[in-house]
């Protein structure tokens, strides 16, 4: 005979399942890895961290296919913003202070898309080809349909992974 818990836990299981998205299960999750995004259709599979500074920073402007980078950032305040400022080495206000004369100069036609979500990081990388964002690895879930990247050959949850 089967033990009520043992069956009670087996239809909570199938609920789940068929309810909705998995979370990835990945190390990351604990790390609080930040993940490199992309549209599913972009063929860049590992970015080394100097490339992911040239992007973020606006010196590298499109992708070896020849699709536009669009670079999508998570608001001040977000673990995506704080890492990616880690990522150039430069404060808020110096973040800021870059883009506007970047855009000023025309060396850049627009600052980077800021997005207030996950969510709107994710959709973004689904409608623009060139975009890139930054988003926490646990928020990843299975059926997305966004690409995350290899960052110096190392997927977010590996060790040795850069970015945190």
């Amino acid at each position: 005979m089967p033990r009520p818990g043992l069956s009670r836990l087996i239809i909570v299981g199938i609920v789940a399942v068929l309810a909705g998205p998995v979370v990835i299960p990945s190390s990351a999750a604990q790390a609080g890895d930040i993940a490199v995004i992309v549209n599913p259709n972009n063929p860049v599979t590992n970015l080394s961290s100097s490339d992911l500074r040239k992007i973020f920073d606006g010196e590298k402007h499109s992708w070896p296919s020849g699709a536009r980078i669009k670079i999508v950032v998570r608001a001040p305040g977000s673990r995506e913003r704080l890492t990616l400022l880690r990522l150039l080495g430069i404060s808020e206000s110096e973040y800021k202070q870059y883009w506007t004369a970047q855009v000023f100069r025309g060396e850049a036609d627009a600052e980077p898309l800021m997005v207030p979500s996950f969510g709107m990081v994710k959709e973004a990388a689904l409608v623009f080809p060139g975009a890139i964002g930054l988003v926490c690895a646990k928020d990843l879930r299975e059926g997305m349909n966004v690409k995350v990247l290899k960052v110096d050959g190392h997927m977010p949850g590996d060790p040795g992974y850069p970015l945190h």
